[in-house]
Parts: C-alpha cells; sequence; structure tokens
C-alpha cells in the first residue's frame, strides 16, 4: 500500500506558521479531496510533500518514505501542481517526449497518454496554442507518464468545460479502483463531492478534518423510478454511483436533483419521486472553516526560495496508466 502520510507537517516563515501540525492519511485505492480556503496552507503542504518545500516540523511520507528518500521519485509519484511550465513553441508531444525521455520511460508510453488525456488529435500542435483545459490534460498526461502509484494533483479541474470535468472524475475514480492513492486539491466543492472517497479539510494551516466524505453528511438524492436499472447504468455513464435501495429505488450521492433530473430525461426513463436530504460538502466546509481566510501570498513567495531536491517533481514529471 503506497499511503500518503501527513504527521505533524509545520511550515514557519517569519513569524507567521503558514501550516501548523496538519496531519492526514491520503489512503490507497481512494480518491481524496484536499480542501481549504485560499490561504488555508494547501499548496505549501503540497509542496513539503513533494520535497519542494523543507518542513519546519513534522514529516511527509509516501509509502512510509519521504519523496527525497525515494529511489525512483519520479515514476513513483506523479504530480502536476499548475499547467503553466510548458514550452509555448513545443508541441505536446514533444514535451512528453522530454519528460520520458529524462525521466526513463519507454517512448511509447507518450501517445498513450496522450489518447488516454483525449489529446491525439492535438498532439502534433504547439503548446502556445492550447486553450487552458487542453494544458490542463498535457499537465495529466505528463503527471501519467511513469505508471506511479501515487498522483498529487492541484486543481486539476481549472479550465474544463462540464464535460471535461464528467471526463476527469471518471478517470481518477479509475486510477484510484486500480488501487492507486490519489490526492487532489480542489475549491470546486460540486465537483469533489461528486468525485472523492476521502476529505481532508484545513484552514488556517490546520487540520480541521479528515475522515470519510460520508462521515461529512454528503446529501444523498432518494430516486424512486420503474426502471432502475436503466437510470443506475445513465447515472453510471456519468460517472455518478447509484446504490440500489430497493427495487424501484437508488440513493444518490455528489449529484443534484436537477442533474439527475436531467440525465433520466435524456435516458427516457420516468421518475416516480426524487428527493435530497443531509447536509451539503459545501455546508460541512463552511462550518468547519469559518473567519479562516488568509492569502497565502507570503509563504508561497517565500518558498520559492526554498532548496529543492535533486530529483525534483516539477509539474506533472511522473504518471499512471488506466487499468495497470
Amino acid at each position: 500500500m503506497t499511503e500518503v502520510e501527513v504527521r505533524r507537517l509545520t511550515k514557519v516563515y517569519g513569524d507567521r506558521r503558514a501550516v501548523d501540525e496538519v496531519s492526514f492519511t491520503a489512503p490507497s485505492g481512494k480518491v481524496t479531496g484536499f480542501l481549504g480556503p485560499n490561504g488555508a496552507g494547501k499548496t505549501t503542504t503540497l509542496r513539503m510533500v513533494l520535497g519542494l518545500v523543507r518542513p519546519t516540523a513534522g514529516r511527509a511520507s509516501v509509502g512510509g518514505r519521504p519523496y527525497r528518500e525515494l529511489a525512483r521519485p519520479r515514476r513513483s509519484v506523479g504530480a502536476m501542481l499548475e499547467a503553466t511550465g510548458f514550452h509555448p513553441g513545443r508541441s505536446g508531444s514533444a514535451h512528453l517526449r522530454i519528460l520520458a525521455r529524462t525521466s526513463g520511460v519507454d517512448a511509447g508510453r507518450v501517445e498513450e497518454v496522450l489518447e488516454l488525456v483525449e489529446l491525439g488529435d492535438a498532439a502534433g500542435r504547439r503548446v502556445g496554442g492550447y486553450s487552458l483545459g487542453m494544458r490542463q490534460r498535457l499537465g495529466l498526461a505528463a503527471a501519467m507518464l511513469g505508471d506511479p502509484e501515487v498522483l498529487v494533483l492541484d486543481e486539476p479541474a481549472n479550465g474544463l468545460d462540464p464535460a471535461g470535468m464528467a471526463w476527469l472524475r471518471g478517470l481518477l475514480r479509475a486510477l484510484a479502483a486500480d488501487g492507486r492513492t490519489v490526492l487532489v486539491s480542489s475549491h470546486v466543492l460540486s465537483e469533489v463531492a461528486q468525485t472523492v472517497d476521502h476529505v481532508v479539510i484545513i484552514s488556517g494551516g490546520r487540520t480541521r478534518f479528515d475522515g470519510a466524505l460520508a462521515e461529512l453528511g454528503s446529501p444523498a438524492v432518494s430516486v424512486r423510478t420503474p426502471d432502475a436499472a436503466r437510470l443506475r447504468e445513465a447515472l453510471g455513464a456519468r460517472g455518478y454511483e447509484a446504490v440500489a435501495a430497493g427495487e424501484s429505488a437508488l440513493e444518490v450521492r455528489g449529484a443534484s436533483p436537477e442533474e439527475i433530473g436531467r440525465i433520466a430525461a435524456g435516458a427516457g426513463v420516468v421518475l416516480s419521486r426524487l428527493s435530497e436530504g443531509g447536509r451539503s460538502l459545501e455546508e460541512a466546509f463552511l462550518t468547519l472553516t469559518e473567519s479562516e481566510s488568509e492569502p497565502e501570498s507570503a509563504s508561497e513567495s517565500e518558498s520559492a526560495s526554498e532548496p529543492e531536491s535533486a530529483s525534483r517533481p516539477a509539474s506533472g514529471r511522473a504518471g499512471v496508466r488506466a487499468g495497470r
């Protein structure tokens, strides 16, 4: 098992504690959502996990070892911290071929990951002409080059349209189902609620919650229909998980009643009941992070001068093969 473990991780800049004894576990075989308001310390924490920032105290490990001590870090951990580290004059495939060569990955893997992120038709185009969503997909392809057991992704849904977000949701779930550890930082709470199994919330540099999404009271939508099997199949095709709650009833988490209604209509399924209950992820998040929202700019500007490991996992330098 290759879990990401953070224990009392602390980072101090001058008289400010950007991260204050944060502890959590991102389990293998799960998608873990890493949440917090602006300035909560999310990016600093991820950089410490990846060996880019040296902690003041505490420990972060991948499979029981600090990132800097991994024998083949870029092939053990796939990271995407931003989608801006691309030469605008290079094609997407040229960018990945260079990463493959420097990471010791077979060149044939480049075409595989380009198809996986649905950039095959744009592989020969210059990255400078890519949209933000296309650059996000290229960053994901880079993060999946080396078939690692761990993915660390910072805001991977930025720039993706609704169809792209649904695609990303299915991809992340497939990777986790394959036994991988997927740690995703995001501010899009509605998307997180549809994607993750495990949630970590930090605020003011401290851990506020570390546990299963269900423990936060994520709402379930109750659906009753004479064609439950067909609706369940249609929901599954859109990346939603529906659990049978009787012969003609389903419990659906993560999807709004409106979205379920649209999917049912598109599939020609008649609904006899559609009701929502429980507390939403947004409500839980706001309760846990109330009154905490300081900018992280001070810590980020100072972190840029931190010494880095020789095996730095620059933006998406290793990766995963879906369905390994």
